[in-house]
């Protein structure tokens, strides 16, 4: 049940996801970081099957970066996501990679830019975005309460209620989350020390805790 969003601000945008990498019924682990940076300012969150999710994120940080190295010169945002959809199509007509992603980016001249993309390749320029269960029920609230001039204390704000929203209304809710920003001075991580940590059953249990207790009638 993974949860990714993304608001695009008046000079910024700012990304959610949650940290909970699952294969069917099982959970893996609860630190896993969904939003990864590609360069200095871009930064792209990815939804989908965990080796999926790592490999092709991998696979365009490495190939962006190959790109500056030769050049001497960073890609524009815009040309990260149409090449990132290029990949994705490419590999629809072979093997698709399952995955969802939002891609966000800040360039000097053009500004904040925010990316929907699914694994068909589609792709979509937005001012809010989201991917997962979880944002079924969030984008309804976003698209009723963002505005061109959104600060990123509001942006802020609005991520913690969808993430409220989530937690609420999901039947299997992840339990911890990860916020970053992307602006002029880079990738940030801003998130609230609340949206960390959050208690697990059965984690960080001294022997003998959290066990059940067995009454038996005598």
């Amino acid at each position: 049940m993974e949860y990714l969003m993304g608001i695009k601000g008046k000079d910024f945008v700012m990304l959610c996801g949650d940290t909970t990498a699952v294969q069917q019924i099982i959970t893996i682990k609860h630190d896993e970081d969904k939003l990864r940076q590609i360069d200095s300012h871009k930064i792209m969150a990815l939804a989908g099957d965990p080796g999926d999710r790592v490999q092709f994120s991998e696979y365009i940080m490495a190939n962006v970066r190959l790109y500056a190295l030769r050049n001497g010169q960073q890609l524009t945002t815009d040309a990260v996501a149409n090449y990132t959809r290029g990949e994705l199509a490419t590999a629809l007509r072979k093997k698709p990679y399952q995955v969802n992603i939002l891609f966000a980016g800040f360039d000097e001249k053009a500004g904040p830019s925010l990316y929907w993309m699914d694994y068909l390749a589609t792709m979509h320029k937005m001012n809010i975005a989201g991917n997962g269960y979880g944002s079924y029920f969030v984008l309804a609230m976003l698209d009723k309460l963002w505005h061109p001039n959104l600060t990123e204390a509001e942006a802020l704000e609005l991520h913690i209620k969808g993430i409220d929203e989530v937690k609420n209304r999901l039947v299997v809710a992840p339990p911890d989350f990860i916020i970053k920003v992307v602006d002029k001075n880079g990738v940030r991580d801003i998130t609230p020390s609340s949206l960390k940590g959050a208690p697990i059953p059965g984690r960080g249990l001294e022997p003998g805790q959290g066990q059940a207790t067995v009454v038996v009638a005598g």
